[in-house]
């Protein structure tokens, strides 16, 4: 016999899953999210840019340049044994060309100075100061005068004594005309290039009577102030002078005989 129970319904067991953050998800959030931080980042690089000056953005992009150990990582031969130091392959340096070869020295891009840019330095500066002192006859001569060597401070220009041409009058810091005429062709050669000054005043190793009053260390030193003046006057901005000195007869150009008068020079130097 049936019991009552037997004509109950049967019970059904619904399973209902929940999704945390609404029937869309949230993965709109995590979207949203890198949408707002890329726009923080935009902002604030737009505002660096306006608030910085050029020598403060260069600073940053130096910053996060890629250093040269970096890029010897992934440079020539860095899967070999010398791990980037190959002998023969091309590097993939910063350099105005592929180098091959060449595990001495890496010219950057951007770098100044080096024995070509000195040396087309000097072949300018020579044009300019011959152009200048051909338009007088008399004053073409003293190219002479003129001799230009680069050193490691930057392109040295000697302006130098001799028997029959003088800097200044005997024993003074007073230019004679045609050192006069001489510097402003000088000046007129050298403003182009744009580079820091440094003057140093030579004498040679003739002794004076009174040498506690005045001396060649005082006497270079005078005659080396005496050349600034006059290639400010002449169009060099007094803030290009980087050095004015005067080194008496310790750097003699003729060391075989220091009474030389070839010793007795103004040397212009242009700074690397």
């Amino acid at each position: 016999m049936a019991s009552e129970g037997d004509n109950r319904p049967p019970i059904i067991v619904k399973k209902v899953t929940v999704i945390e953050g609404g029937h869309h998800g949230g993965a709109w959030k995590v979207a949203y999210a890198d949408f707002v931080t890329a726009m923080m980042a935009f902002f604030l690089l737009m505002w660096l840019l306006g608030a910085t000056t050029e020598d403060q953005r260069k600073g940053l992009a130096d910053y996060f340049t890629p250093t040269l150990m970096k890029l010897k990582d992934t440079g020539a031969g860095a899967n070999g044994l010398l791990s980037g130091a190959s002998l023969t392959d091309v590097d993939d340096y910063p350099n105005r060309q592929g180098q091959t070869g060449n595990m001495g020295i890496t010219i950057p891009r951007d770098a100044i100075g080096g024995p070509k840019e000195a040396a087309r330095m000097i072949e300018r500066i020579t044009a300019r100061t011959r152009e200048e002192l051909s338009k007088n006859p008399e004053l073409a001569k003293l190219m002479s005068q003129i001799k230009m060597v680069d050193t490691t401070e930057g392109v040295r220009i000697d302006l130098v004594d001799d028997a029959d041409f003088s800097m200044f009058n005997l024993g003074t810091t007073v230019l004679t005309r045609e050192a006069t005429e001489l510097l402003t062709a000088i000046a007129l050669a050298i403003e182009p290039e744009d580079r820091k000054v440094i003057i140093r005043g030579h004498t040679d190793s003739l002794k004076w009577k009174n040498p506690g009053r005045v001396n060649n260390w005082s006497l270079s030193a005078g005659r080396a102030e005496a050349t600034r003046q006059t290639l400010m006057v002449e169009g060099i901005p007094d803030s290009s002078f980087r050095r004015i000195e005067g080194v008496a007869d310790t750097e003699l150009l003729v060391k075989d005989d220091p009474s030389d008068p070839r010793n007795r020079r103004i040397s212009i130097v242009l700074a690397h």
